[in-house]
Formats: C-alpha cells, structure tokens, sequence
C-alpha cells in the first residue's frame, strides 16, 4: 500500500455521512486524508456567482494538491470539479438519487472509477454511458454486522416495522392500509413506524398520521421518529417491512436481516441482490398474504427463517468487506500515476 498517496474526500454539504462514517475513518487509517470544506463568501451583492467562482477555485486547488480524490455521492460538487482541467485520478461512490438527479450533468470522461452500490444501479449507468463501462464496479453497501449482534428476545409477539427517511418513495402510507387489513386477518398485531422526515414531507406525515386515526389505529401503530439505538430498535421485531418503490440498496433493511428479523420487500429494483424470492412481492395483497404465513408457523420454522435472515446478512452485507473492497481500488487506481 502507498502510504505517502495523498488522497483527498469530498462530501457535499446536504449530502448524507451516515453511509460514510465508517469508510471514512477505514480510510483516515490507512492514509493521511483531506477533507473538502465548501467556503462561502458574505456578500450581498452577486452572492451566487461570488460564491460560484470560490467554489471552483477552491475545488481545483484541492484537486491539485491530491493524487487521488474520492467523492463520496455523484452530485453537484461533483458535476462541479469534473468540468475543470483534470489535476489528479477521481473516483466517485454512485448511491441511487444520483441517478436521476446529477448523472446526466457529469463529464465522465475525467472520471477514472464508478463504484455502484448495486448491479440495479450500475445496469442503470452503463445504459445511459455504455462507453463508460470499463471504469464501472459494484461495491454494495456495508453494515457493521457487530453492533446487530441477536439478543434472544421472545419472538412471536406480533411486531412488524419499517424505518426509513420517511417519504413517498417508502410507500410507509400503503404500508399502514395493509397493516390494516392484515388486522382483519390476525388481530393482536402491532406497526412500528420508526425514521425522521422533512419540512418538505409534512403533509406525508400529516396525512398518515390523519389515515391512522380514521382507522382508528392508535393502540396499534406507533410513530418512533428518528432512531438513534437501531439495534435495540430492532430487538422486538418480528417482521421488518422494505415497501420502497425505489432504493439503491437499503441499509435499513441490511440491519434488519442481520438482526435476525423476518424480512418482506417489495420488488423494487435491486433488491433481489439482497433478498431470496420467496421473501419479494408486487401487491399489498402479496405482501399481507406473506406476512400472516409467516406468524402462523411454529416457532421452530420462525427460528430457520431468522436465521436464513442472519446467514445472507453476513455473506452480502459486511461492512468489513466493503472498507477492504473500496480501499483495493483506490490501490488500483493509485497504481496508474
């Protein structure tokens, strides 16, 4: 390993740490590391171009003065540094809102290596830039599979969950229609709702909040808002519910598997690369006909079932894995200077 690599990482300023932190400091490791810091100047006369021109000064210094620089999310900070002369090798981690948001806007020719977290997610990419394809590889996500660690709580008691960013995309609406005719079936159940949302989705939470109380749901469903102990969050789970039309490759659901939780998804795109058939469904109806067989097995199926949950987590899901894979190409691209 090149040591005396100077590696620099760029993270924009509202694009999210929490896939991040732990490939951060695996990287703080094994390399002195550069965090980019976005400089903004006060002015109140022509403050967007003032800033404009900071921004693109300061990324190409920073570029300079690297061998390498990671950026970790394929955004704006991104589709900035890629249009100015080429100072050093970039590499980019590609999550899912990139894709629909930024991609298009980038100059992938300075660009040395794409890392998806998702064959979904790359298949995507080399449809639109086929020409690209040879700088492409598919790294999933990771989870620090210690902290999930199976404490043996009574399982059996009735619980689902989901957690998310709550928006439209996870569908947590329709969720809590089914949850509601899945209590016409099996009474006794209980939906638990847990992840913080934004100004910007209010009215989603609004109006689930209002369909619980139509339903007259309120001893059945709990909103948890943000979660801060995911572990002991999912501790009492029976049943963990991925109802997203959209994902890149869900960290929710990794923890959940890795708990031991008996894992439903719908079929969004990717999530076969996580879980087995038998766990996907397209309908609600699907989706409530495969949660009630679940609950009506005997304890000893349940158990193979977690299990079978905790097996595929450890095989897909290692953060460990991850850290290794994303620091061997930085090797390999380093290798080229």
């Amino acid at each position: 390993m090149n040591s005396a690599l100077r590696l620099g990482v760029i993270v924009g300023e509202n694009d999210p740490w929490r896939f991040f932190e732990d490939v951060y400091a695996d990287l703080q490791a094994h390399w002195r590391v550069d965090l980019f810091r976005v400089r903004r100047v006060r002015s109140p006369f022509l403050y967007y171009r003032l800033n404009r021109a900071v921004l693109l000064r300061d990324l190409n210094a920073f570029m300079q003065q690297h061998d390498i620089v990671f950026f970790e999310w394929a955004s704006e900070l991104l589709v900035a540094a890629s249009h100015l002369p080429k100072r050093c090798r970039i590499i980019v981690r590609v999550h899912r809102y990139e894709m629909f948001e930024w991609i298009a806007k980038v100059n992938w020719a300075v660009v040395d290596k794409v890392i998806f977290v998702s064959q979904a997610m790359r298949q995507k990419f080399i449809a639109q830039f086929p020409d690209q394809q040879s700088k492409t590889v598919v790294i999933p996500v990771g989870i620090a599979l210690d902290k999930f660690q199976v404490h043996h709580a009574a399982r059996g008691s009735g619980n689902i969950g989901t957690m998310c960013f709550i928006s439209p995309r996870k569908r947590v609406y329709e969720l809590i229609l089914t949850f509601y005719e899945l209590l016409q079936k099996k009474p006794g159940l209980y939906l638990h709702i847990g992840g913080g949302t934004e100004p910007a989705y209010a009215d989603y939470t609004d109006a689930m909040q209002h369909l619980v109380r139509e339903l007259k749901l309120q001893n059945q469903v709990t909103f948890h808002g943000a979660i801060t102990d995911a572990a002991e969050w999912y501790r009492n789970l029976d049943v963990f519910v991925s109802n997203s039309y959209s994902e890149g490759l869900q960290v929710a659901l990794m923890e959940a598997m890795a708990y031991g939780c008996y894992c439903v998804a719908h079929r969004w795109e990717g999530v076969d690369e996580l879980l087995p058939d038998e766990y996907l469904v397209f309908t609600d109806s699907e989706l409530r006909e495969n949660i009630l067989r679940y609950l009506e097995l005997p304890p000893t199926c349940q158990a193979q079932h977690q299990e079978k949950m905790r097996q595929i987590a450890r095989a897909k899901c290692d953060g460990q894995v991850t850290k290794i894979q994303i620091r061997q190409v930085i090797q390999e691209v380093g290798a080229t200077l």
